[in-house]
This record gives C-alpha cells, sequence and structure tokens, in this order.
C-alpha cells in the first residue's frame, strides 16, 4: 500500500536539491547492490528515491549508512519485499515503478507545468498521476521520460511547453503524485473536452473531471 505523506517542510528540502544541488553522476549502467556499508555513485540516487516518498531525510551522500538502511527497510516492507536491508534488482525495480530520481522529477514537474499550470493544484497532481499510472503500467513505456516522452502522448511536449521552465507548484504537484496522490482515480488518459477532436480518446471510459480536464482509461 503506498503511503502518503505531508509536504511540510520536506518540500523546501526537495526542492533546493532539484533547482540547486549537483549530485554525483549515476552510471547508465544497472545499478549495483547496495547494502549497509557500501560507497557507490549509486547511493545517492537511492536516498534521493527514497526522500522524494518520504522515507529518508537526511542529506544525500555516497554512504549506505543505518540511517539509509533503515529507510530502505520501511520502503521494502511497506512494498511487500523482502525486508533484508540489501538493495538487489527487486528493490531497485520497484523503487524505478514508484518513485524518481533528480532528472525524473524535473520532467515530472515540466510536463505538470506544460500540460496544467493554471488548472486547480488537485487537477495539476492528477496530471502527474496518469503519468505515474503510466509508468506502472505494462501497456506504456518503462520509464518515466519513455512515458512523458512517448510520440504523441502529450500536447505539451509536441507544441514546446514541455520545455518551459516549471513553478514551484509543478514541483509540489509532482512530488504529491509521486507519494501515490491520485486525484485522477486511476486514469491512464486525460482531455480537454473542448479540444479534443481525437474520436479515440473520446471512446475511453471516463472515470472523473477535475478543472477542464476528463480522466479516463
Amino acid at each position: 500500500m503506498k503511503k502518503i505523506f505531508q509536504l511540510g517542510a520536506m518540500v523546501a528540502v526537495l526542492l533546493a536539491l532539484t533547482l540547486g544541488t549537483v549530485l554525483q553522476p549515476v552510471s547508465a549502467a544497472a545499478p549495483t547492490t547496495l547494502k549497509y556499508g557500501s560507497t557507490s555513485a549509486d547511493v545517492p540516487d537511492l536516498q534521493y528515491r527514497l526522500k522524494t516518498l518520504g522515507y529518508f531525510n537526511e542529506g544525500l551522500t555516497s554512504y549506505y549508512g543505518a540511517v539509509t538502511r533503515h529507510s530502505v527497510l520501511l520502503f521494502q516492507r511497506d512494498y511487500g519485499l523482502t525486508a533484508d536491508g540489501i538493495v538487489g534488482p527487486a528493490t531497485w525495480d520497484m523503487l524505478k515503478q514508484v518513485s524518481v530520481n533528480r532528472n525524473e522529477l524535473d520532467l515530472l514537474a515540466r510536463i505538470i507545468y506544460g500540460e496544467a499550470r493554471g488548472e486547480p493544484y488537485k487537477g495539476q497532481v492528477a496530471v502527474g498521476a496518469v503519468v505515474m499510472n503510466r509508468l506502472a503500467h505494462e501497456g506504456f513505456p518503462d520509464t518515466l521520460k519513455g512515458v512523458i516522452e512517448q510520440p504523441r502522448a502529450f500536447t505539451a511536449v509536441d507544441d514546446g511547453q514541455y520545455f518551459m521552465k516549471p513553478d514551484a507548484t509543478a514541483y509540489r504537484a509532482a512530488l504529491d503524485a509521486v507519494r501515490g496522490y491520485d486525484p485522477s482515480g486511476g486514469a491512464l488518459y486525460y482531455f480537454n473536452p473542448d479540444t479534443a477532436t481525437s474520436s479515440w480518446i473520446w471512446s475511453r471510459k471516463q472515470i472523473g473531471k477535475i478543472g477542464r480536464h476528463i480522466f479516463a482509461v
């Protein structure tokens, strides 16, 4: 069961990390298995992902210490994984389904801002939730970047609004969506009924409306 955490002061910390902190580069190769005592460039990526979910509240380092292990254990227990504090393939796979790294948080905030700025806050979170729902669904790409930049998936990517600088509200909405807040009710699609011309999108089962967007599966 996903937990929804209050943003509070942690939002400011995460925004500071997103907007100003330079993390050590993480290799494009598969992340290494991590455990207590590990030192690796993958550790700050792990900590950042746990931080976005509300499990880790310390500064990012390259050392896997006691606080990181405790955070991993909580995450593993909450997501039905073997709670051994070892971050192997199963834990990495789950983390990548339900969390984001620094660059991915930027991408999620950008698509929210490009698609839904001016919408109610709940509607902005719902757009982010649709992205996260697609990430967890087998019918869509298995990376957040792939989901967002899938051809013709989002109007803001096609018309360039995706490349605008998001505001703080978009980042807060992105964090809420990552943490499991889903005002869309599990939607995989949304559209503006005043501008949508695709007969296919109108054929999808509609499950709610927030602001100008209808949400559907």
